[in-house]
């Protein structure tokens, strides 16, 4: 599986942020551990001991990247539906902000779910309680809905993981030049994430 995208041409970068994706280009194609620091120097064009001018070690790098993806994503939920107050609406628009960021982020989400292990254990601690907060937006969203009566679901945890798995999937298949553009999975995405928290048509 390739999952090489870089997201923006190197001459457009500090040194600090194509040390950052240089190695996440790494760690989603070779993973974590068969990543070298010397690695990343090749492919910044850098010798080893410069990089440590700007990170301190390969787990910290690994640790910025989780926490800025995760971050990232509950900034984008909070977004998405901080302009309208109606529950389907919002479940939409948040759903397809969650697959957007999927479609255009996916060597982060690739990291992000295969690299949990390789954290340290208070990193792993940071990372699993956003990962938490960020599933627990969704959950709230439709049991809010579901108890004004908007959404009619039996477990609001299944219906949110359920949506929630969907849009990390398509880190592993979606290709811009595939049959489906970006805003046709996220609007595709978003009646799919209805259909399973609403009743009659929407």
């Amino acid at each position: 599986m390739s999952v090489s995208t870089s997201g923006a041409a190197a001459g457009q970068l500090t040194r600090a942020e194509a040390i950052r994706d240089a190695a996440l280009t790494l760690f989603a194609e070779r993973g974590f551990r068969a990543t070298t620091m010397n690695d990343v120097a090749r492919a910044v064009g850098v010798r080893a001991p410069s990089l440590y001018n700007h990170v301190r070690s390969k787990h910290e790098l690994l640790r910025e990247i989780m926490v800025t993806t995760m971050d990232e994503l509950i900034q984008g939920f909070h977004a998405a539906v901080a302009t309208t107050c109606d529950r389907v609406e919002q479940l939409r628009r948040a759903t397809e902000a969650h697959v957007r960021y999927h479609t255009r982020h996916r060597r982060e989400a690739f990291v992000g779910s295969r690299e949990i292990p390789s954290l340290k254990p208070g990193a792993r601690r940071v990372i699993l309680d956003k990962r938490r907060e960020y599933s627990m937006l969704f959950r709230d969203l439709i049991d809010r809905g579901a108890k004004e009566g908007v959404f009619v679901v039996r477990s609001p945890r299944l219906v949110a993981y359920a949506i929630l798995d969907m849009g990390i999937g398509l880190a592993a298949w979606f290709r811009p030049d595939g049959p489906c553009t970006e805003e046709e999975l996220a609007q595709s995405y978003g009646q799919f994430a209805l259909r399973l928290a609403c009743r009659g048509p929407f």
